[in-house]
């Protein structure tokens, strides 16, 4: 496989990456450097090439070297265009037809063509669509951060408007022409890419970056780093909030800021410590980066914060892990206010250091504190949440062990080799399509969580007898969004399903022909819509004892997800009942609650589907183990209940048509399918 990565802005080098020489030199460029060096690994790989700007100037001749060898497999090629100088990725747009006629000749010089070009941020989908319409060579994107979400964020702070409608443009054409979308995080899957017309869930992927934090883990103090620090500070052993950003109004450090001289609490327990990029002089900082570092100045000024915060002007790469290191022995705590952070790479550095992290809930620090449970997040606009979240961390020393033993989990959950195992399969997907089943026999929908997965011999032994089905469709129910079941399907390396019921029943989506794509059901999204008035039951649910909102990734346009036991579930059938709306509630595990439309379940959904594929009710297996497959298991003649199951299933009144498996997981639906199969046609 030969693959080409697009990636024009900052300036890129394959060794020693000068981060923060200029606002678009971040960390798009340790990802796609990490993730070259993990795809370089994988013997099915044969050639990688990241394909960047040439241009010379004051920021060194690396960046006019037409060519650059990383590794045997891997090297960055530089193409000139219009304009002969560094450009911020502003201005980029103007570059993108001399980029496009450069690349497009030098493909067409190489003796073997690329089977597929990533394309890094936005122009760079724009050069790779007119690849496309020439060479007909597919591409992936990565947006890395997106346009709208700046905007939003930034408000009147935002750069100049034509150059960020380029860039929104320009995504646009990312996400109606991108063979697959690949995100880090569900925030951006499902939160940010919604805001474009082109928006379309079931082309994305979320495949969270690796990381590297063996050195973060092993770090440890470094006496020129703590006396660089500690020169600032009137009294250095106290505990440090410590930052790590560039010097951009996204990162948002002002808040950081604010939030610590409006508190003479958190002033008293502890010190901050700004590493905000390397400079000289401040006139010669890039973009708007001498407008943010003058705004830091003037508000420890403002405070009066001198000795109490420290800022040094420069730091090596070398020295990162020392600065955790700094922070972590004196007790303190990492924190990202960024107004929108699209991954948070620097979250897992500082975890696996052990520092606990106060972190923006914006963006892919949901995933990480989700997945990790290392942190707090928080409203990065609210500086006194900022402080609150941190003064907690401070003062309770059983809540910052939790976390920083949370943070020990970071390494073995964003591991490089299983990102490029996944990215990889989904390339190879794209080239040797295995369409949806035609004409099926069959039909075998199942619950995920602790039903398909949850014992990996099981699912080993589900995939071998999966692939000797034939005729035999294959599905899933599940209350996770689509997205957060794509991730764990392909991470544990399931069959691919032929549907996707996700989201409770209240969402379908159907697998496309090229056998990678998803596209939503919207016959399905019409009927559930009927009857369902979201914002009213969501605010006759508002004073409901103990009941709890999930997160917001939890929350759907046809779904309210919250925590609450058995008497929350009596109350909020008994609120929504008194109020007159209809609606569906499934409770299960003992505190999880859905309120779904009253069209709405996984029995439903899988009876919809049924009626698509034009079978009959004999013709559909369904299994599950909990409570929020009680819809379901209820509605199929051929239910299957897995051996593990929660929630008294096997004695439910309504259920005792179902086969109780003695098989665990993936293995128990093996053993249902074999018994109803076995049984005589239309037998009870």
């Amino acid at each position: 496989m030969f693959i080409v990565h697009l990636a024009f802005q900052g300036c890129l080098r394959g060794q020693d990456v000068a981060y923060g020489l200029t606002a678009d030199t971040g960390g798009h460029i340790r990802y796609l450097l990490d993730l070259v060096q993990a795809c370089a690994q994988d013997t099915t790989v044969d050639r990688i090439v990241i394909a960047t700007r040439l241009f010379a100037g004051a920021h060194g001749d690396d960046y006019a070297m037409p060519e650059e060898r990383i590794s045997g497999k891997a090297s960055i090629v530089r193409f000139a265009s219009t304009s002969p100088g560094y450009l911020p990725k502003e201005a980029l747009h103007g570059e993108v037809a001399s980029l496009s006629e450069a690349l497009i000749a030098w493909i067409a010089a190489q003796p073997v063509r690329p089977d597929v070009i990533h394309a890094h941020y936005a122009d760079a989908a724009v050069v790779a669509a007119r690849v496309e319409d020439r060479l007909g060579i597919p591409f992936v994107f990565t947006a890395h951060s997106l346009g709208r979400v700046k905007a939003r964020a930034l408000g009147h702070l935002a750069p100049d408007a034509a150059s960020l409608a380029h860039r929104i443009a320009a995504e646009e054409t990312a996400l109606a022409r991108a063979a697959l979308v690949i995100a880090s995080s569900r925030d951006e899957a499902e939160v940010q890419y919604a805001t474009y017309e082109s928006y379309d869930p079931g082309r994305i992927r979320v495949l969270p970056p690796g990381s590297d934090l063996a050195r973060f883990q092993a770090a440890r103090p470094c006496p020129r780093v703590d006396a660089t620090l500690d020169r600032f500070l009137r009294e250095p052993g106290k505990p440090a909030l410590l930052a790590l950003a560039r010097p951009v109004a996204r990162k948002n450090l002002a808040a950081l800021v604010a939030a610590y001289g409006e508190s003479p609490e958190l002033q008293a327990r502890a010190n901050l410590v700004l590493i905000a990029g390397t400079r000289g002089d401040l006139d010669d900082l890039d973009g708007g980066m001498a407008e943010t570092m003058r705004e830091l100045l003037d508000l420890i000024d403002r405070y009066d914060l001198y000795g109490r915060v420290a800022y040094p002007k420069t730091h090596r790469p070398e020295d990162v892990p020392a600065l955790y290191a700094y922070a972590r022995v004196r007790g303190g705590v990492f924190v990202n206010p960024a107004l929108n952070e699209p991954f948070g790479l620097t979250l897992l550095e500082a975890s696996a250091a052990g520092l606990p992290l106060v972190a923006t809930d914006s963006g892919g620090p949901n995933d990480i504190v989700e997945t990790c449970g290392n942190g707090l997040l928080v409203d990065p606009r609210a500086p006194d949440e900022i402080a609150r979240a941190c003064l907690r961390i401070l003062d309770e020393p059983g809540l910052r062990e939790r976390f920083v033993a949370g943070g020990a989990r970071a390494a073995a959950a964003y591991d490089w080799d299983r990102h490029a195992a996944r990215y990889h399969a989904l390339l190879r997907a794209l080239g040797a399509a295995e369409p949806p089943l035609g004409d099926p026999r069959q039909l075998l929908i199942c619950d995920i969580d602790n039903t398909l997965v949850g014992c990996d011999a099981g699912l080993s032994a589900f995939r071998l007898w999966r692939s000797e089905q034939e005729g035999l469709a294959f599905g899933v129910a599940t209350g996770r969004s689509f997205h957060s079941a794509m991730a764990i399907l392909e991470q544990q390396a399931s069959p691919r399903p032929q549907v996707m019921i996700t989201s409770v029943g209240s969402e379908i989506y159907h697998l496309d022909p090229n056998g990678v794509s998803y596209t939503a059901d919207a016959a399905w999204r019409t009927i559930v819509s009927r009857d369902w008035n979201r914002a009213a039951v969501q605010a006759a649910l508002s004073g409901v004892a103990d009941l709890t909102a999930q997160g917001p990734l939890e929350q759907r346009p046809h779904k309210l997800s919250y925590f609450g036991d058995a008497g929350s579930a009596r109350l909020a059938r008994g609120a929504l009942e008194a109020a007159g709306l209809p609606a569906s509630i499934i409770h299960s595990h003992g505190r999880y609650l859905d309120v779904l439309p009253p069209a709405a379940s996984k029995g439903t959904a899988v009876d919809h589907v049924r009626v698509l594929y034009g079978l009959s009710e004999d013709d559909v297996f369904v299994a599950g183990d909990s409570g929020n497959d009680v819809e379901m298991l209820r509605a199929g003649r051929q239910a299957i209940i897995v051996a593990n199951f929660s929630d008294d299933l096997a004695s439910h009144t309504a259920l005792k048509h179902s086969y109780v498996a003695r098989a665990t997981h993936a293995r128990g639906v093996i053993e249902g399918v074999a018994h109803f199969r076995k049984l005589p046609a239309h037998a009870d």
